[in-house]
């Protein structure tokens, strides 16, 4: 838990008062490997910050392959923020690339720090600019360049994944089949 005060101590001031009222709104989650925190077609009801692991945001195309949009580790939220806020129906999958444990809260008590905690739109306002601007620094430069480039860029920004999700998902991430990645990997050697 402390990670969490901790990580939303650095977008906005909180006092004990409102750290105990934010203790008290979260729950505990664990999300087995293979296992969905959100499936496209459903309402996100929860909005999670990753104590653990490592989950993948992804969609199906119309041949029916998974496609890696991008990944949460530690120290980050995950949800379909859309999704959430609005309680509409998600057009993604939330999946858990490993065993992860989450802090996760319900629409309703998160609704409920909203109405109570002064400052606490502001501060996720903060957060979910940061985590876009972050997004848009990591994908922005894949955008025009080659497969190679693309995965070094991959293990430049995330470099303590590379190791702990399977190639698979790093191939669909960097927009690529395995045996490429496979191929590229064993030329970098």
């Amino acid at each position: 838990m402390e990670a969490l005060i901790n990580y939303l101590l650095q977008f906005g001031p909180l006092n004990l008062q409102q750290i105990e009222l934010i203790k008290k709104k979260a729950e505990e989650k664990k999300v087995a490997k293979g296992e969905y925190f959100l499936e496209a077609g459903k309402i996100a009801r929860h909005i999670g910050f990753v104590k653990e692991g490592v989950l993948m945001i992804c969609y199906y195309n119309n041949k029916g392959e998974e496609i890696v949009h991008h990944f949460v580790d530690e120290n980050h939220f995950v949800a379909d923020v859309e999704s959430f806020i609005h309680q509409m129906t998600s057009m993604i999958y939330i999946r858990a690339v490993t065993d992860c444990q989450l802090i996760s809260f319900s629409y309703d008590n998160f609704k409920a720090l909203s109405e109570t905690i002064i400052d606490w739109d502001k501060i996720m306002h903060k957060v979910t600019i940061k985590t876009l601007l972050d997004k848009v620094n990591v994908v922005q430069p894949m955008l025009s360049t080659d497969a190679q480039t693309r995965y070094t860029t991959f293990l430049q920004n995330f470099p303590n994944l590379a190791n702990r999700i399977p190639l698979i998902y790093i191939a669909s991430y960097v927009g690529i089949t395995p045996t490429s990645l496979s191929r590229i990997r064993k030329n970098m050697r």
